[in-house]
């Protein structure tokens, strides 16, 4: 004869254990406790909780905590790195947390970075004409004044040397302006103009960006100058963020982001502390004519916000609110009608009206070959009274932060340029076709643009 048993069973649900109350019947305690404990352990794998161990389970047991399970790590040690999760925000940049106070003498502790408590309107638009579109295509009064102009590698920069930036005429800085949205960046070393000299250079080229958080040199009347300024304090941690991260294009957020930039070093380690500048006309160059087209019809979201939080989580006061702006993906130069990708890591966000994961795959991809390809790159090393000028339309950037406890100290003047232009809004405007800048290079030389290749590609191997 079967007997009938009826046993009862209750679950109650805590972060780390299981309660549970015995059965009804003595004799079946052992079984039960086996079943309940199966039971248990699936449901809290389906509740991503997979370090349980079957042990802690046992009604005759104290269950332990989570920490007390892993060797090596205590509860307190656990709440403290939740803490730090959970309060810390990263600042994009390595930047100054305060102003400095220890000088010691230091020749340009004015220009060191200062952080006045001050409130600004939020930006308005402003109308900009590019110098460039009045240049000599062929550049002939800026080269015949200098001893040498030399590019450095194919694609992206170019050093100038022989020319004094205080002494360039209209027409000089004409050519400049043509010759800096060509090549993305121009170097001179050797330049003595000082900040109210490079101020007046930057504002030829269009209205000047005031930073809503960065800071301000201590001389009074200089708002408009990026104070870049790193010294022993300010020592980088690797384990906030990635130097992948870094990489970025000036305040890309704005509605006019920056046009010709100008950043001079005024103190600068012997070695280490070098600048690299990446070429979105390039970058749009190496893609298949399919995704060239896709990209062309996507739009992404620039913001300010995770910038604005990092200084107020280090307690430096934000002057002008926050902003996003939805800019193309693939942006066309007003003077060279090149077509340039413009996303960065620093502060694009996503791709509008995509699929996340499908926006977080395209941008990955594209901040990875801005990083990485070194054929778009160029790589410069500073010396005292280095000024590089490069075209923030279609360049990103990045520093190497190799050179601590050493003094890295810069001074940044940043014009604002046109609402960044979608190739179907410039061949609107202007009547003419975008163009790839690297069929327009091989048309100069006189090559003819290869064809796609349709066929079977053979894998080729790496002898180097």
């Amino acid at each position: 004869m079967t007997k009938s048993v009826a046993v009862t069973v209750s679950f109650e649900w805590s972060p780390y254990n299981v309660k549970c109350c015995r059965g009804t019947l003595k004799s079946y305690r052992r079984m039960m406790i086996n079943v309940i404990s199966c039971l248990a352990l699936i449901l809290l794998r389906k509740k991503g909780n997979h370090r349980m161990n079957i042990r802690n389970l046992r009604p005759d047991r104290n269950p332990l905590p989570l920490a007390q399970s892993s060797p090596g790590i205590s509860p307190r040690t656990v709440a403290e790195l939740k803490a730090q999760v959970n309060t810390e925000v990263v600042d994009p940049f390595y930047s100054p947390g305060a102003d400095s106070t220890t000088d010691d003498g230091y020749k340009y502790a004015d220009y060191k970075p200062h952080f006045p408590v001050l409130s600004w309107d939020p930006l308005v638009e402003q109308e900009v004409t590019d110098r460039g579109l009045s240049a000599d295509p062929e550049k002939k009064a800026l080269s015949s004044a200098a001893q040498k102009v030399k590019h450095l590698t194919p694609v992206i920069g170019t050093e100038i040397i022989g020319i004094d930036l205080r002494q360039l005429t209209p027409a000089q800085k004409d050519e400049l302006a043509l010759l800096v949205a060509e090549r993305g960046v121009v170097f001179f070393r050797d330049q003595e103009l000082n900040i109210h000299e490079q101020l007046e250079l930057g504002r030829y080229f269009g209205p000047l960006h005031k930073h809503a958080t960065t800071g301000v040199p201590r001389e009074p009347g200089l708002e408009e100058v990026h104070v870049v300024y790193n010294d022993a304090v300010n020592r980088p941690n690797p384990a906030a963020f990635a130097k992948f991260d870094l990489w970025h294009s000036d305040v890309s957020y704005e509605k006019q982001p920056p046009s010709t930039t100008s950043l001079k070093v005024i103190t600068s380690p012997e070695y280490g502390g070098d600048t690299l500048w990446t070429s979105g006309y390039a970058l749009y160059s190496s893609l298949s004519p399919g995704f060239q087209r896709y990209l062309e019809g996507l739009t992404a979201l620039h913001s300010a916000v995770s910038q604005a939080d990092g200084a107020r989580a280090r307690g430096l006061p934000v002057r002008r609110e926050p902003v996003e702006n939805v800019h193309p993906i693939v942006r066309v130069h007003p003077v060279t009608g090149w077509k340039s990708v413009y996303v960065n890591k620093g502060f694009t966000r996503r791709i509008i009206g995509v699929p996340k994961a499908e926006s977080d795959a395209i941008l990955q991809f594209l901040w990875c070959q801005l990083s990485e390809n070194p054929d778009f790159q160029v790589r410069f090393h500073w010396e005292p009274n280095s000024i590089a000028i490069w075209d923030n339309r279609v360049v990103t950037h990045s520093a190497t932060f190799d050179f601590w406890p050493q003094t890295r100290h810069a001074l940044r003047v940043t014009p604002h340029g046109e609402k960044p232009e979608s190739v179907a809004d410039y061949e609107r405007r202007t009547g003419k076709a975008a163009k790839d800048y690297q069929t327009e290079l091989w048309k100069k030389q006189g090559i003819e643009p290869p064809q796609p290749d349709t066929a079977d590609v053979k894998v080729r191997g790496y002898n180097d």
